[in-house]
């Protein structure tokens, strides 16, 4: 199996870009060095004590030591000489062959056993290694695996997206229509039960449209149009207070605002988030005419949105309830509505990767909801 190649390792720094085999031939350099100085010393000592014309003992002696010490010069040669073939055969040989498995490993064939037989050390950490290559690359079947079903799950989605969208809002566009039909053309024969009956029909089948268009807009988010580029935020901000212009004019509401930044983001999702928050504002308002400001500021790579308001407010208590989808406070003859507004504009901020919740520190009366979104330009 090969998959995409592991980023570049990290370059070392200081004595740490020396490789190793330069260090033993360094080591081996100065113990050569020093030995033939000992050598070259011993062989001038005895020189000198020759010309000295020693007794006959002592020289003798001298012989003798002159002996032991070329014994003993051979053996740190042969010790020496050992030692070479073991660094290089035992360590230098096996490390080059781990370090040349694991740069096949990272250059993207996570099918490559990773071994080496000695020493012991290097055998247990490429076993550990081998170890952890394939669990990783388990692992990693299994989130493509997942993956897969994920996408071919989507698919799915996406043609129910379809047929809500079509097959079943025509069904019910004619159950409203031929109830209204109804009560106009047979209204003087029915009673005030009967009427009653079919305001019940027609309004369940008009928040059954409402509740599936808003369903489809949750389950856009992210799929359709879903493309994220260098927006502004008070462009996405005006397309909101124009589509809520009537609803604005109609309640008196004022709405004021900082001057809105770029960001990175997709505009028809930005200006539902903001359509979304300010129509919640009004809707949820107290007996004052409504006021709601826009403001931010930056944070960072981000920046900060907040829409405050001086409406019923929210008890802290409820503040994570109130961004689960169909999690209602209040009754729906008093406040209508599906439940669906605030879990939908957090799944667009989270899109953006940005984050949405309710600020329980603001004094006083009203909501504030704050957000981030990620600055335009801005590393990631």
């Amino acid at each position: 199996m090969t998959i995409h190649p592991l980023p570049p390792p990290k370059e070392p720094t200081g004595l740490g870009r020396v490789p190793v085999a330069h260090w033993f031939l360094a080591t081996a350099a100065v113990a050569g060095l020093t030995f033939a100085a000992g050598v070259v010393i011993v062989m001038t000592m005895a020189a000198r004590t020759a010309e000295l014309n020693p007794r006959p003992e002592v020289a003798a002696q001298v012989d003798r030591l002159m002996v032991a010490l070329i014994v003993v010069f051979a053996l740190l040669l042969a010790c020496a000489a050992g030692l070479a073939v073991i660094v290089r055969y035992a360590v230098l040989k096996p490390i080059d062959q781990l370090t040349e498995q694991v740069r096949t490993v990272a250059a993207g064939d996570f099918d490559r056993d990773l071994h080496v037989d000695r020493p012991l050390e290097l055998a247990e950490l490429s076993s550990h290694i081998d170890s952890m290559r394939a669990r990783i690359v388990s692992a990693w079947r299994v989130a493509a695996d997942q993956t897969e079903e994920l996408r071919r799950s989507n698919s799915e989605l996406e043609q129910f997206a379809y047929v809500a969208s079509h097959d079943l809002q025509e069904p019910l566009r004619k159950v409203a229509s031929f109830t209204q039909m109804l009560e106009q053309r047979y209204g003087d024969q029915l009673d005030e039960r009967a009427k009653q009956y079919i305001h019940y029909a027609v309004d369940g089948a008009k928040r059954m449209q409402l509740l599936i268009n808003d369903l489809l807009d949750f389950s856009r988010v992210g799929r359709v149009t879903g493309e994220k580029t260098e927006t502004d935020a008070g462009a996405a901000l005006d397309r909101a207070l124009d589509n809520l212009s009537a609803t604005i004019e109609d309640t008196g509401a004022v709405v004021t605002r900082d001057e809105l930044p770029r960001v990175l983001g997709n505009q028809l999702q930005l200006t539902q988030l903001f359509q979304n928050l300010i129509e919640n504002a009004v809707k949820f308002r107290a007996d004052e005419p409504p006021r709601v400001h826009i403001g931010v500021r930056r944070d960072g790579v981000q920046w900060e949105f907040s829409c405050s308001d001086n409406g019923i407010g929210v008890e802290p208590k409820y503040a994570d309830r109130i961004f689960l989808i169909f999690q209602r406070l209040h009754p729906r003859d008093v406040y209508p509505g599906t439940g669906i507004g605030l879990a939908l504009c957090r799944k667009i901020v989270e899109y953006h990767g940005g984050t949405l919740w309710l600020d329980g520190n603001e004094g006083g009366g009203g909501a504030t909801f704050r957000w981030t979104l990620p600055a335009a330009g801005a590393e990631r």
